[in-house]
């Protein structure tokens, strides 16, 4: 009896933890498809109520719309070439993250962007601009 409760308590898990994976996974490409276009707009969709942007070591703490702004002034300086996810996964608080890179009008930058869940639902909390 153990046994086929230890079983089904392993298959519920690993149900509950693929759902959270493929969430994070369609965040993310949403998230990407939204650099890749400059689309500042698109993005803010994915901002918590506030959002840590820096740019180069200077993290400014912002409003999910002072944050659309912020990047749509950036984007219109440094328009993407392209934009591709290299790296994602989660800390072991469980915490999302992805590390891209960019590739700018004025250079490369290293993208770390982390998300928290909010209400069941994964928003940028922070998003760090590195120029290469």
């Amino acid at each position: 009896m153990k046994r086929i409760f230890f079983h089904a308590f392993l298959f519920v898990s690993l149900l509950l933890s693929s759902g959270a994976v493929l969430a994070q996974a369609e965040t993310f490409g949403a998230v990407r498809n939204a650099l890749r276009s400059a689309s500042s707009r698109e993005l803010s969709q994915y901002f918590g109520t506030t959002v840590d942007i820096s740019f180069d070591g200077d993290r400014q703490s912002y409003s999910a719309t002072q944050a659309e702004f912020v990047l749509k002034d950036f984007f219109a300086k440094t328009a993407p070439a392209t934009f591709d996810i290299v790296h994602q996964g989660a800390s072991q608080g469980g915490i999302p993250y992805a590390i891209g890179k960019y590739n700018g009008k004025s250079g490369p930058y290293r993208v770390f962007i982390k998300m928290k869940n909010v209400n069941g639902v994964l928003r940028i909390d922070n998003m760090d601009f590195t120029k290469e």
